[in-house]
Protein backbone atom coordinates (compact mmCIF):
# COMPACT_ATOMS: atom_id res chain seq x y z
CA UNK A 1 0.00 0.00 0.00
CA UNK A 2 1.35 3.14 -1.06
CA UNK A 3 0.97 5.45 2.17
CA UNK A 4 1.51 9.25 1.21
CA UNK A 5 2.27 11.21 4.56
CA UNK A 6 3.35 11.00 7.93
CA UNK A 7 2.09 11.29 11.37
CA UNK A 8 3.16 14.71 11.59
CA UNK A 9 1.09 15.62 8.42
CA UNK A 10 -1.97 13.72 10.13
CA UNK A 11 -1.41 15.82 12.71
CA UNK A 12 -1.48 19.16 10.69
CA UNK A 13 -4.78 17.52 8.59
CA UNK A 14 -7.07 17.18 11.84
CA UNK A 15 -5.70 20.56 13.42
CA UNK A 16 -6.29 22.79 10.17
CA UNK A 17 -9.94 20.83 10.10
CA UNK A 18 -10.45 21.77 13.92
CA UNK A 19 -9.78 25.72 13.11
CA UNK A 20 -12.44 25.35 10.58
CA UNK A 21 -15.07 24.24 12.91
CA UNK A 22 -14.46 26.46 15.37
CA UNK A 23 -14.48 29.05 13.41
CA UNK A 24 -17.90 27.60 11.34
CA UNK A 25 -19.31 27.31 14.92
CA UNK A 26 -18.16 31.06 16.61
CA UNK A 27 -19.49 32.74 13.39
CA UNK A 28 -22.79 31.26 12.44
CA UNK A 29 -23.70 30.83 16.26
CA UNK A 30 -23.54 26.65 16.04
CA UNK A 31 -23.58 24.14 18.66
CA UNK A 32 -22.12 20.89 18.08
CA UNK A 33 -24.26 17.78 18.25
CA UNK A 34 -24.13 13.97 17.11
CA UNK A 35 -26.56 12.81 14.27
CA UNK A 36 -27.67 9.83 12.92
CA UNK A 37 -25.41 6.99 10.64
CA UNK A 38 -29.10 6.14 8.64
CA UNK A 39 -32.58 6.88 8.96
CA UNK A 40 -36.22 4.61 8.33
CA UNK A 41 -36.70 5.40 4.49
CA UNK A 42 -40.20 5.67 5.38
CA UNK A 43 -39.10 8.90 6.99
CA UNK A 44 -38.63 11.27 4.26
CA UNK A 45 -35.52 12.55 6.29
CA UNK A 46 -32.40 10.87 3.76
CA UNK A 47 -31.51 13.50 1.06
CA UNK A 48 -32.12 12.25 -2.01
CA UNK A 49 -28.71 14.47 -3.74
CA UNK A 50 -29.83 14.63 -7.59
CA UNK A 51 -32.17 11.99 -7.55
CA UNK A 52 -30.41 9.28 -9.04
CA UNK A 53 -27.69 7.91 -6.70
CA UNK A 54 -29.38 5.00 -4.51
CA UNK A 55 -28.59 4.87 -1.13
CA UNK A 56 -27.22 1.91 1.14
CA UNK A 57 -30.00 -0.04 2.48
CA UNK A 58 -30.79 -2.53 5.20
CA UNK A 59 -32.98 -3.66 7.60
CA UNK A 60 -33.15 -2.82 11.19
CA UNK A 61 -35.89 -4.49 13.36
CA UNK A 62 -37.87 -5.15 10.24
CA UNK A 63 -38.08 -1.54 9.47
CA UNK A 64 -36.39 -0.35 6.17
CA UNK A 65 -33.19 1.84 6.62
CA UNK A 66 -30.97 3.87 4.53
CA UNK A 67 -27.32 5.13 5.45
CA UNK A 68 -27.56 8.56 4.85
CA UNK A 69 -26.62 10.65 1.81
CA UNK A 70 -26.44 13.97 3.72
CA UNK A 71 -28.64 15.39 6.57
CA UNK A 72 -30.29 18.34 4.48
CA UNK A 73 -33.23 17.53 6.33
CA UNK A 74 -32.84 15.87 9.26
CA UNK A 75 -30.87 19.17 10.86
CA UNK A 76 -33.85 21.03 9.95
CA UNK A 77 -36.23 18.47 11.92
CA UNK A 78 -33.82 17.95 14.92
CA UNK A 79 -34.36 22.18 15.59
CA UNK A 80 -37.94 21.82 15.05
CA UNK A 81 -38.11 19.06 17.88
CA UNK A 82 -35.53 20.67 20.16
CA UNK A 83 -37.43 24.28 19.76
CA UNK A 84 -34.52 26.15 18.76
CA UNK A 85 -34.80 30.09 18.79
CA UNK A 86 -34.03 31.90 16.06
CA UNK A 87 -30.22 32.52 15.13
CA UNK A 88 -29.49 29.80 16.72
CA UNK A 89 -27.85 26.51 14.72
CA UNK A 90 -26.29 22.88 14.66
CA UNK A 91 -23.56 21.37 13.22
CA UNK A 92 -22.50 17.49 13.12
CA UNK A 93 -19.87 15.49 12.25
CA UNK A 94 -21.87 13.45 9.02
CA UNK A 95 -20.38 10.45 7.95
CA UNK A 96 -22.19 8.91 4.98
CA UNK A 97 -21.30 6.10 2.27
CA UNK A 98 -22.35 7.01 -1.59
CA UNK A 99 -22.31 3.65 -3.56
CA UNK A 100 -22.28 5.49 -6.76
CA UNK A 101 -19.89 7.31 -6.17
CA UNK A 102 -17.23 7.96 -9.87
CA UNK A 103 -13.85 6.93 -7.65
CA UNK A 104 -11.42 10.60 -8.18
CA UNK A 105 -8.69 12.68 -6.80
CA UNK A 106 -11.53 14.46 -5.19
CA UNK A 107 -14.38 11.69 -4.81
CA UNK A 108 -14.60 9.07 -2.50
CA UNK A 109 -17.44 6.37 -1.48
CA UNK A 110 -16.79 8.27 2.13
CA UNK A 111 -18.36 11.30 2.32
CA UNK A 112 -17.69 13.24 5.61
CA UNK A 113 -19.13 16.58 6.13
CA UNK A 114 -19.77 19.20 8.36
CA UNK A 115 -23.27 19.18 8.00
CA UNK A 116 -25.09 22.73 9.83
CA UNK A 117 -28.20 24.38 10.32
CA UNK A 118 -29.79 27.72 11.58
CA UNK A 119 -33.38 28.64 12.21
CA UNK A 120 -33.98 32.41 10.79
CA UNK A 121 -37.54 34.37 10.88
CA UNK A 122 -39.66 34.27 7.55
CA UNK A 123 -38.56 37.83 6.44
CA UNK A 124 -34.67 36.73 6.84
CA UNK A 125 -35.48 34.04 3.76
CA UNK A 126 -33.42 36.32 1.33
CA UNK A 127 -30.39 36.27 -0.83
CA UNK A 128 -28.54 38.61 1.44
CA UNK A 129 -29.21 35.94 4.48
CA UNK A 130 -27.71 33.87 1.82
CA UNK A 131 -24.62 35.64 0.98
CA UNK A 132 -24.00 36.53 4.53
CA UNK A 133 -23.69 33.28 5.33
CA UNK A 134 -21.55 32.49 2.50
CA UNK A 135 -19.27 34.60 3.07
CA UNK A 136 -18.72 33.37 6.96
CA UNK A 137 -18.03 30.22 5.63
CA UNK A 138 -15.70 31.46 3.14
CA UNK A 139 -14.05 33.31 6.10
CA UNK A 140 -13.60 30.20 8.18
CA UNK A 141 -11.86 28.54 5.21
CA UNK A 142 -9.67 31.58 5.10
CA UNK A 143 -8.70 31.11 8.71
CA UNK A 144 -7.87 27.28 8.31
CA UNK A 145 -5.55 27.85 5.51
CA UNK A 146 -3.91 30.54 6.60
CA UNK A 147 -3.15 28.53 9.97
CA UNK A 148 -2.07 25.52 7.83
CA UNK A 149 0.21 27.76 5.86
CA UNK A 150 2.21 28.99 8.74
CA UNK A 151 2.77 25.57 9.89
CA UNK A 152 3.89 24.14 7.15
CA UNK A 153 5.70 26.87 5.38
CA UNK A 154 3.24 26.47 2.65
CA UNK A 155 1.50 29.55 0.89
CA UNK A 156 -1.99 31.03 0.89
CA UNK A 157 -4.28 31.05 -1.95
CA UNK A 158 -7.89 32.34 -1.52
CA UNK A 159 -8.35 36.20 -2.59
CA UNK A 160 -9.42 38.85 -0.38
CA UNK A 161 -12.63 39.11 -1.24
CA UNK A 162 -15.31 36.33 -2.39
CA UNK A 163 -17.16 37.08 -5.38
CA UNK A 164 -20.78 36.66 -5.68
CA UNK A 165 -22.80 35.42 -9.18
CA UNK A 166 -25.47 33.62 -10.02
CA UNK A 167 -25.35 30.81 -12.38
CA UNK A 168 -27.57 33.07 -15.06
CA UNK A 169 -24.78 35.71 -14.73
CA UNK A 170 -22.41 32.87 -15.33
CA UNK A 171 -23.75 31.50 -18.33
CA UNK A 172 -24.27 34.58 -19.97
CA UNK A 173 -20.38 35.65 -19.19
CA UNK A 174 -19.37 32.22 -21.10
CA UNK A 175 -22.03 30.97 -22.76
CA UNK A 176 -20.12 28.77 -25.01
CA UNK A 177 -18.82 26.37 -22.15
CA UNK A 178 -20.76 23.70 -20.29
CA UNK A 179 -21.44 24.19 -16.48
CA UNK A 180 -18.12 22.68 -15.55
CA UNK A 181 -15.96 24.68 -17.54
CA UNK A 182 -17.59 27.67 -16.51
CA UNK A 183 -17.34 27.28 -13.00
CA UNK A 184 -13.37 26.20 -14.40
CA UNK A 185 -13.11 29.82 -15.92
CA UNK A 186 -14.90 31.87 -13.04
CA UNK A 187 -13.06 30.17 -10.00
CA UNK A 188 -9.36 30.83 -11.91
CA UNK A 189 -10.08 34.39 -12.59
CA UNK A 190 -11.53 35.37 -9.07
CA UNK A 191 -10.05 32.43 -6.90
CA UNK A 192 -13.38 31.93 -4.52
CA UNK A 193 -17.04 31.84 -5.95
CA UNK A 194 -20.38 31.77 -4.71
CA UNK A 195 -22.55 30.68 -7.39
CA UNK A 196 -26.14 31.34 -6.66
CA UNK A 197 -29.20 29.45 -7.81
CA UNK A 198 -28.16 25.80 -8.51
CA UNK A 199 -31.07 23.48 -9.80
CA UNK A 200 -33.27 25.77 -11.44
CA UNK A 201 -33.57 26.23 -15.49
CA UNK A 202 -31.56 28.76 -17.44
CA UNK A 203 -32.55 31.10 -20.05
CA UNK A 204 -31.80 28.66 -22.31
CA UNK A 205 -33.32 25.76 -21.01
CA UNK A 206 -30.83 23.99 -19.03
CA UNK A 207 -30.02 23.32 -15.33
CA UNK A 208 -26.32 24.32 -14.13
CA UNK A 209 -26.84 21.28 -11.91
CA UNK A 210 -29.41 19.34 -10.00
CA UNK A 211 -30.37 19.88 -6.87
CA UNK A 212 -33.27 17.70 -4.86
CA UNK A 213 -36.24 19.65 -4.42
CA UNK A 214 -37.47 19.38 -0.35
CA UNK A 215 -34.57 21.08 0.97
CA UNK A 216 -32.45 24.46 -0.70
CA UNK A 217 -35.06 27.05 -2.25
CA UNK A 218 -34.29 26.94 -6.04
CA UNK A 219 -37.66 27.89 -7.42
CA UNK A 220 -38.31 31.70 -5.34
CA UNK A 221 -37.40 34.92 -7.17
CA UNK A 222 -34.46 36.32 -5.31
CA UNK A 223 -33.72 40.13 -4.79
CA UNK A 224 -31.82 40.60 -7.86
CA UNK A 225 -34.60 39.51 -10.28
CA UNK A 226 -32.81 35.78 -10.55
CA UNK A 227 -34.18 32.38 -9.50
CA UNK A 228 -33.01 30.37 -6.33
CA UNK A 229 -32.01 31.74 -2.92
CA UNK A 230 -29.16 28.73 -2.90
CA UNK A 231 -25.38 28.37 -3.41
CA UNK A 232 -22.03 26.32 -3.98
CA UNK A 233 -18.96 27.71 -2.53
CA UNK A 234 -16.42 27.25 -5.52
CA UNK A 235 -12.52 27.74 -5.21
CA UNK A 236 -9.71 27.58 -7.53
CA UNK A 237 -7.31 24.61 -6.66
CA UNK A 238 -4.06 25.13 -7.87
CA UNK A 239 -2.76 21.81 -7.02
CA UNK A 240 -5.88 19.84 -9.40
CA UNK A 241 -5.58 23.18 -11.82
CA UNK A 242 -9.45 23.08 -11.18
CA UNK A 243 -12.23 24.10 -9.74
CA UNK A 244 -13.15 22.65 -6.50
CA UNK A 245 -16.26 22.78 -4.41
CA UNK A 246 -16.11 23.01 -0.53
CA UNK A 247 -19.42 23.49 -0.19
CA UNK A 248 -23.46 23.46 -0.94
CA UNK A 249 -26.03 25.73 0.91
CA UNK A 250 -29.17 27.17 1.01
CA UNK A 251 -32.26 28.88 2.41
CA UNK A 252 -34.40 25.96 2.98
CA UNK A 253 -38.11 25.50 1.44
CA UNK A 254 -40.73 27.09 2.91
CA UNK A 255 -44.64 25.87 2.15
CA UNK A 256 -44.55 27.46 -1.73
CA UNK A 257 -41.77 26.61 -2.58
CA UNK A 258 -41.93 22.86 -1.63
CA UNK A 259 -44.68 22.56 -3.59
CA UNK A 260 -43.68 24.35 -6.80
CA UNK A 261 -40.47 22.31 -7.03
CA UNK A 262 -42.03 18.75 -6.23
CA UNK A 263 -44.33 19.26 -9.18
CA UNK A 264 -41.11 20.54 -11.06
CA UNK A 265 -39.29 17.50 -10.91
CA UNK A 266 -42.67 15.43 -10.94
CA UNK A 267 -42.19 13.75 -7.03
CA UNK A 268 -45.27 15.52 -5.91
CA UNK A 269 -45.59 12.14 -4.11
CA UNK A 270 -43.39 12.85 -1.46
CA UNK A 271 -45.98 15.16 -0.05
CA UNK A 272 -47.15 12.08 1.77
CA UNK A 273 -43.85 11.48 3.05
CA UNK A 274 -43.46 12.69 6.94
CA UNK A 275 -40.91 14.89 6.94
CA UNK A 276 -43.25 16.63 3.96
CA UNK A 277 -46.32 16.91 5.69
CA UNK A 278 -44.87 18.33 8.66
CA UNK A 279 -43.19 21.17 6.42
CA UNK A 280 -46.71 21.77 3.92
CA UNK A 281 -48.63 21.76 7.58
CA UNK A 282 -46.10 24.17 9.04
CA UNK A 283 -44.54 22.52 11.81
CA UNK A 284 -40.83 23.01 10.75
CA UNK A 285 -38.87 26.38 11.69
CA UNK A 286 -37.23 28.73 8.88
CA UNK A 287 -33.97 27.69 8.63
CA UNK A 288 -30.53 28.07 6.66
CA UNK A 289 -28.14 25.42 6.41
CA UNK A 290 -25.71 23.64 4.34
CA UNK A 291 -23.04 20.64 3.83
CA UNK A 292 -19.10 21.73 4.21
CA UNK A 293 -16.98 18.33 2.78
CA UNK A 294 -14.27 17.99 6.10
CA UNK A 295 -11.91 16.15 3.21
CA UNK A 296 -12.30 18.81 0.67
CA UNK A 297 -11.61 21.39 3.25
CA UNK A 298 -8.64 19.40 4.46
CA UNK A 299 -7.14 18.84 0.74
CA UNK A 300 -7.16 22.45 -0.22
CA UNK A 301 -5.64 24.01 2.79
CA UNK A 302 -2.75 21.42 3.10
CA UNK A 303 -2.25 21.40 -0.46
CA UNK A 304 -2.99 17.88 -1.33
CA UNK A 305 -3.95 16.24 -4.59
CA UNK A 306 -5.80 13.62 -3.80
CA UNK A 307 -8.80 12.80 -1.28
CA UNK A 308 -6.82 9.45 0.12
CA UNK A 309 -4.25 11.92 1.25
CA UNK A 310 -6.29 13.03 3.81
CA UNK A 311 -8.86 10.24 4.31
CA UNK A 312 -8.46 7.13 6.73
CA UNK A 313 -6.12 4.60 4.40
CA UNK A 314 -7.74 1.44 3.72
Amino acid sequence: MDIRRSLKEDRLILESKQIFEDELRDRLNLTKTSAPLFVAKSSGLNDNLNGVEKPVSFQLNSVDQEIVHSLAKWKRWYLGIVKAEIGEGIVTDMKAIRADEVISDIHSNLVDQWDWEKVITKDQRSLSTLIEHGQEVFNALKSAEKYTSLKSNSYTSLPDKLKIIHTEELYRKYPELPAKDRENAISKQFGAVLLIGIGGKLSNGEIHDLRAPDYDDWSTKNEDGFMGMNADLIVWDSIQESSLEISSMGIRVDKNALETQLKLTNQEKRKELPFHKALLSGKLPYTIGGGIGQSRVAMFVNKKKRISDVQAIY
